[in-house]
């Protein structure tokens, strides 16, 4: 355990004399009580706000807005708070506390960590679609007409909920909500961490309220202006054509797949194609048609992390040779997200709003239907869609300093959003690459380390300077070999006299 003995009184006085300056400005306070969190040892501090969730008709509606505030362990806290925003869009920020604490457990030691579950996730007015079984799960992944059918019936359930407005949870909604708890908090200014779309929630409350920043920390960026159904199927395909040229570099990895872009080829061109494979969870036999999508979809949580994606190059051999089951193991087994790690409602509702008018007009090319801008196309269609302000899509100058991280290897977000990002917020703007890395490079050791001297140092231009070389020291992971087959034991005369020991080295 973090704390000692009276760590509850002590959480207890921290709410106190977080609730005070709000009641004295003149804002409604945040009660906190303590509450226990999935993932944490000690005690959390818990409360709820209330807001509209018409911002227009602040007498209608109302919605219980849940917070979590792990507090500070020295006495002597900073005044700046930590706000976390998580990414999706559709995750709950309550249900990361275990994994964010400790990822932030050196900021944390002298400043307040909150946590904010964004309308529409966890139990904020929660836009959660039925709980599927797994064999459900896996006919969406592997039929767009199972997946929109599915949508359609989780859209009509939600729209009867007493929320069930589903134009109200766009992303400038949410982030007046986390304004109003900084205020309720009664922080003057606070500290911002965005990862993925977290980072676009970010940017929005730079925009909105920028006089209330101190620190930024954007890890794999979301611009407002970037349409993710289309930047997600081209940042994927780049990731692809990394990964072959990468193993085509290394020599073990080319040594064992010679033309796997070749064979990347053939496999995409055999496609749909029909395969008998073993369900990654159930072991059950299964006989299953894999399409284009379904193999891009599969794809996608190995890409996200290189440790995991070193095991591509021998998923594709095998995929290209119709044995399809170590790809179905990567995309949809115990280790693959699960639907249940996201709110659907939240997802849609934001990448409706926000993202569905800007997708490109359809050009007569069937391709352009195929992938991520064909579901959600075809999933927009049909959801209502909340209104944004034109300037929502701006990215105006800094006054605070900013500091992007980006994964060279991301199939998400790679460094192409995060330059220009940083470009338009100007010289309080720094931009670091680490060349090797996946979807979200904050958790990486080093630059958990470059996080916390760029929020705790005092000075701006120190801040902005800190070492992050570390970065360009990062390997990719070697590519996963097989392990080889059991050889023979060699005869009792076998005048070399190592056959044996080679076998049982080798079983």
């Amino acid at each position: 355990m973090r704390f000692g003995p009276g760590a509850a009184i002590a959480a207890c006085l921290v709410a106190g004399a977080l609730a005070v300056p709000a009641a004295a400005s003149g804002n409604a306070p945040l009660a906190l009580r303590p509450c226990f969190l999935a993932g944490l040892a000690h005690e959390a501090m818990c409360g709820t706000l209330k807001r509209p969730l018409d911002p227009a008709r602040p007498a209608g509606t109302q919605i219980d807005l849940h917070v979590a505030v792990l507090p500070a362990v020295a006495r002597q806290k900073l005044p700046d708070p930590i706000f976390f925003f998580a990414g999706g869009p559709g995750q709950s920020a309550i249900a990361l506390a275990g994994s964010i604490e400790q990822l932030e457990l050196r900021l944390n030691a002298r400043r307040d960590l909150v946590l904010i579950d964004q309308r529409g996730t966890g139990r904020s007015a929660p836009l959660q679609c039925d709980s599927a079984s797994h064999e459900e799960n896996l006919a969406r992944l592997l039929s767009r007409d199972a997946m929109l059918a599915a949508t359609d019936a989780c859209r009509a359930a939600l729209q009867r909920l007493p929320w069930g407005d589903l134009r109200f949870y766009t992303t400038p909604v949410a982030i007046a909500d986390a304004e109003a708890v900084r205020a309720a908090l009664g922080a003057q200014r606070i500290d911002l961490i965005g990862v993925s779309y977290g980072t676009r929630a970010a940017l929005e409350y730079m925009r909105a309220y920028p006089r209330r920043l101190r620190r930024v920390v954007l890890d794999g960026v979301v611009p407002p202006d970037m349409t993710i159904p289309e930047s997600s199927a081209i940042d994927q395909r780049a990731a692809i054509d990394r990964l072959l040229r990468d193993c085509a570099a290394e020599p073990a990895c080319a040594r064992a797949h010679p033309a796997l872009a070749a064979t990347w080829r053939r496999l995409v061109a055999s496609l749909p194609r029909a395969a008998d494979v073993d369900d990654p969870l159930t072991g059950r036999p299964l006989h299953l048609t894999f399409t284009r999508d379904a193999v891009d979809d599969l794809l996608h949580p190995a890409l996200y992390t290189p440790a995991i994606g070193a095991l591509l190059p021998h998923a594709i051999e095998e995929a290209a040779a119709g044995r399809f089951g170590v790809l179905l193991a990567l995309g949809a087994g115990p280790g693959a997200a699960s639907p249940a790690d996201l709110s659907e409602g939240a997802h849609f509702s934001v990448v409706c709003s926000e993202d569905a008018p800007r997708l490109t007009a359809l050009s007569g090319d069937p391709a352009a239907e195929r992938g991520a801008p064909g579901l959600y196309r075809g999933v927009c269609a049909r959801w209502p869609r909340g209104a944004v302000p034109a300037d929502f899509y701006t990215i105006p100058p800094s006054g605070v300093p900013v500091l992007l991280l980006s994964g060279g290897l991301d199939p998400a977000t790679p460094a192409r959003h995060a330059e220009r990002v940083a470009r338009a917020l100007g010289t309080k703007a720094r931009s670091v690459v680490v060349a090797n890395g996946g979807h979200g490079v904050g958790s990486l050791a080093c630059m958990r380390d470059v996080v916390f001297r760029f929020v705790d140092e005092p000075s701006e231009s120190r801040a902005l300077a800190v070492d992050a070389s570390c970065a360009a020291r990062i390997p990719r992971p070697l590519a996963f070999q097989p392990l080889l087959p059991a050889r023979p034991a060699s005869a009792p005369n076998d005048p070399r006299g190592f056959g044996d020991d080679l076998a049982k080295i080798t079983k």
